[in-house]
């Protein structure tokens, strides 16, 4: 069997490892990506739905017009046309009915709570994007921090049945900070008349992905696809690392897999104490249930569900916010729950989750008929999201390992930001840059 060599080896061909290589391709580095999947893109791949149709997100994306570092990387690689900013119309079910929540106005008319509350609710978002110390959050929890900033009853009827339906059993746990952040960001992201403006990429956000993939691929790293890698060992001052497809030996690593990825290839040598730390985090799962329709269900892109009987967190009708043009004519709706791996949603085949959702569809929609459905697609994926701990930057490992030549670039390090795109590439382009200057030095 013949070994490779390669200067650094990045595990993963997300936005995250496909940064990073953007970066030390640029310096001349000598660089392999290993991609277990058969596409790039981790989160960010997409499927296709019909031969005059754009491809599609397996989970739904957008970009707020404050994500920087996306716009900075589609800039550089001169693809800003391919950018459309549109306004949001987002919404809330509640008590069996709609509430309109794209601007100020909308919010002074949200009948589920009180006046005296209404302006509560406005002015904690405007309290939230005053905090400049966030580490002040951390002995926090979200619920506790919401409680003190807008009282019981708009915890209750807004923050509550949100925090509960995305993050279920662990709601409790999660940190102020993360809740700021989410405030913080949407805040930042607003037009003239205060309405919400956010970004897509012309093609899917896979667009972008073969794009910069294929930037990196000319200036001379090489993407391996349906590459799994089985393990992580030093060897003789260098990385060999076995996979399903061979062996590299690699100067250096960056690992972009959820941790506990990273301590099942490193287990054979790495202490107890750093495996136990990479497996410290908790991770959430998510399935998305993706409709293709001949009608639209309403006219709102994201209807955050405010009812903890709907088993969804929301319903987001994409081409509310992207032409039905793209798409062949076809209205796209996504189904999104995050959950335990272990929990039957996720267990479910795809047409099991379908008769699922059904009657909750009914029961939001009463016009809605099974026979709307064209096509239905189920997408999982066992790592989607960090639980946001209390103190949670006392539990993120370094970007460094302990052991020489071991670096770490994952989305459970983003903090105090959430997992995004534009974090990823933040993050995926600071380390390329870090390990050229190393190199190059």
């Amino acid at each position: 069997m013949t070994t490779q060599h390669t200067q650094v080896a990045i595990i993963g061909a997300g936005f995250t490892g496909l940064a990073a290589a953007y970066e030390l391709s640029k310096a001349g580095v000598d660089v392999i990506i290993l991609e277990a999947e058969a596409d790039i893109g981790g989160l960010a791949a997409a499927f296709d739905i019909g031969e005059k149709s754009e491809k599609l997100d397996r989970f739904y994306h957008h970009w707020f017009t404050n994500d920087l570092e996306v716009m900075q990387l589609i800039k550089e690689l001169n693809l800003c046309d391919k950018v459309k900013i549109n306004p949001s119309n987002t919404g809330m079910y509640f008590a069996n009915q709609f509430f309109k929540l794209s601007t100020p106005w909308d919010l002074l008319k949200f009948k589920p709570l009180a006046f005296p509350d209404r302006i509560r609710l406005g002015l904690l978002a405007l309290k939230a994007r005053k905090v400049e110390n966030w580490q002040e959050l951390e002995d926090k929890t979200a619920a506790e921090w919401l409680r003190e900033l807008g009282g019981d009853n708009v915890y209750r009827i807004v923050w509550e049945p949100l925090l509960r339906g995305k993050f279920g059993a662990v709601a409790d746990q999660i940190s102020a900070v993360w809740f700021w952040n989410k405030l913080k960001l949407r805040g930042g992201s607003r037009g003239k008349g205060g309405e919400e403006r956010l970004a897509y990429f012309k093609g899917g956000f896979v667009a972008l992905v073969e794009a910069l993939a294929a930037k990196v691929k000319r200036r001379g790293a090489e993407i391996q696809t349906s590459t799994p890698v089985l393990s992580i060992q030093p060897q003789d001052g260098r990385w060999l690392i076995k996979t399903t497809s061979g062996e590299i030996l690699a100067d250096r690593v960056v690992s972009t897999p959820a941790l506990p990825l990273l301590a099942q290839m490193i287990e054979s040598w790495a202490s107890p104490e750093y495996l136990a730390q990479l497996k410290r985090i908790n991770y959430l799962a998510n399935v998305c249930l993706v409709l293709e329709l001949d009608r639209s269900l309403s006219d709102t892109y994201w209807l955050n569900v405010n009812d903890p009987s709907f088993p969804f967190v929301g319903v987001i009708e994409h081409t509310n916010f992207q032409s039905t043009k793209s798409y062949d004519g076809k209205h796209i709706v996504y189904l999104s729950k995050y959950l335990p791996h272990t929990d039957a949603l996720y267990q479910m085949s795809n047409d099991e989750l379908l008769a699922f959702a059904l009657p909750h569809l009914r029961r939001m929609f009463p016009k809605f008929e099974e026979s709307w459905i064209t096509q239905h697609h189920v997408w999982h994926a066992r790592w989607a999201q960090p639980v946001v701990e209390k103190h949670y930057s006392q539990l993120i490992p370094a970007c460094e390992s302990p052991q020489h030549g071991l670096f770490l670039a994952s989305m459970a390090q983003i903090y105090p930001e959430d997992r995004g795109t534009n974090y990823a590439i933040r993050e995926g382009r600071r380390m390329g840059r870090h390990l050229s200057d190393l190199i190059n030095s």
